[in-house]
């Protein structure tokens, strides 16, 4: 590998596929006992873990789940007058 201008490297796709780094996965570089390391973040998780971690709590529709399940299908709904 080499160091590009901005301090960058990439990390083979080899590598990336066995240790399962994905685009957007966050890592750490340190150093120990004159070596550096590329570890994952600790908090970091998948992706999807992630995402999830940000939403959750953010979603306040006012709306019940069967009436977001419906609005999805495209029924009509079975009770008109909620929201």
């Amino acid at each position: 590998m080499r160091l590009n201008s901005k301090g960058q490297v990439t990390i083979p796709a080899e590598l990336r596929e066995k240790y399962g780094l994905h685009p957007g996965d966050e890592v750490d570089v340190i150093e120990e006992d004159g070596v550096l390391r590329i570890v994952r973040r600790a908090e970091g998780g998948t992706r999807g873990q992630r995402v999830a971690r940000r939403m959750r709590g953010t979603a306040d529709s006012g709306m019940s789940t069967d009436r977001i399940m419906e609005l999805l299908r495209g029924e009509q709904p079975t009770d008109v007058g909620r929201p």
